[in-house]
């Protein structure tokens, strides 16, 4: 009995300055502030950032505390996106998270070691940013939406409403690549439904305005937004010309609906970044993006503004309006 007593006291000497050690140690992982990097060109995007940060808090990464967040806002792409991720990782970010095609082709182009997730990314493999969906093989992941995909059933949303459709303008910037492979799922739906596209290719705001004023009144029935960051900065235009014209305006975003167009039907930013939090989440955990696979986004939304259809004097049926996720008064 005296010998295990003297056996224990003698383990408990020896572990004593051993676990006094590994404390402090311990401590300071449990502790640490990480880093999180956000590239975003801002606009219409800010609502990923704001999901961004409610899913993190819910997972226990709280804002000022386990992590904090370097945001660089290319403002819509009218800043140097290289330059921005390289001021990134001047702060030496744990993650990255991107906003959008052309600011993750940026931070891809920045660093081939920092773990990048990505969101608001249509066709990733297509665009040369990942190898496949299982599997990036490189240091990215993230979630891939859908408004590319989406765009034809836009404009057979839009059909269902006005039955009598048979001419839609879509104005196309053509420097985009998004652009260009929205109009493709836009142009397969409207061979099935039989409707005529009044294509306008544009690649500056003077030649929006010029599309718009060479699209007379009575020329069309409808206008379905191509996606693309030229015609997100100037939505006004096509909000303005679909009011004065009466013509019902179909686009992909809740708020570009609450500006004023009838109808969206696409993602909802702030969920896709209450999505990626996850991800962002399992990168902290020491997962290797190349092991996480891209997902999609969850579910798309279907948005209407009433007082839209009012004023072109628009009533849209009821069973629609079952359907619908949100409205816009």
């Amino acid at each position: 009995m005296k010998r295990s007593r003297s056996i224990k006291r003698a383990l408990s000497t020896l572990l004593l300055p051993i676990a006094l050690t590994l404390m402090p140690v311990s401590w300071a992982q449990s502790t640490e502030v990480r880093r999180i990097g956000v590239l975003t060109p801002g606009g219409d995007f800010a609502a990923v950032m704001e999901g961004l940060r409610q899913g993190l808090a819910k997972l226990g990464y709280v804002d000022g505390k386990e992590i904090v967040f370097i945001v660089e806002d290319t403002k819509m792409e009218t800043l140097d996106p290289i330059n921005a991720a390289m001021r990134l990782l001047a702060s030496k970010p744990q993650v990255i998270v991107t906003v959008a095609r052309i600011d993750t082709a940026a931070a891809k182009q920045a660093t081939a070691s920092v773990p990048i997730v990505f969101t608001v990314v249509a066709d990733p493999v297509g665009a040369g940013l990942v190898a496949t969906y299982a599997s990036s093989k490189n240091n990215l992941t993230g979630v891939a939406n859908t408004v590319a995909a989406l765009s034809g059933k836009r404009l057979q949303l839009l059909k269902e409403i006005v039955p009598s459709l048979k001419r839609a303008l879509a104005v196309v910037s053509v420097k985009e690549s998004i652009s260009q492979l929205s109009f493709k799922f836009v142009q397969e739906t409207a061979t099935k439904l039989g409707i005529q596209l009044i294509r306008q290719d544009v690649t500056t705001k003077e030649e929006v305005v010029k599309a718009l004023l060479d699209t007379p009144k009575g020329s069309v029935d409808a206008i379905i937004h191509v996606p693309a960051v030229l015609l997100v900065n100037h939505m006004d235009l096509l909000i303005d010309k679909a009011k004065k014209d009466r013509l019902p305006l179909s686009v992909h975003t809740e708020k570009m609906v609450k500006q004023g167009a009838l109808i969206s039907y696409g993602d909802d930013f702030q969920l896709i970044g209450v999505q990626a939090a996850r991800l962002v989440v399992k990168v902290l955990k020491g997962i290797q993006p190349s092991e996480i696979p891209i997902e999609m986004t969850e579910r798309p939304v279907l948005v209407v503004n009433r007082t839209a259809a009012k004023t072109i004097g628009l009533k849209i049926p009821l069973k629609f309006l079952e359907r619908v996720d949100r409205i816009v008064d």
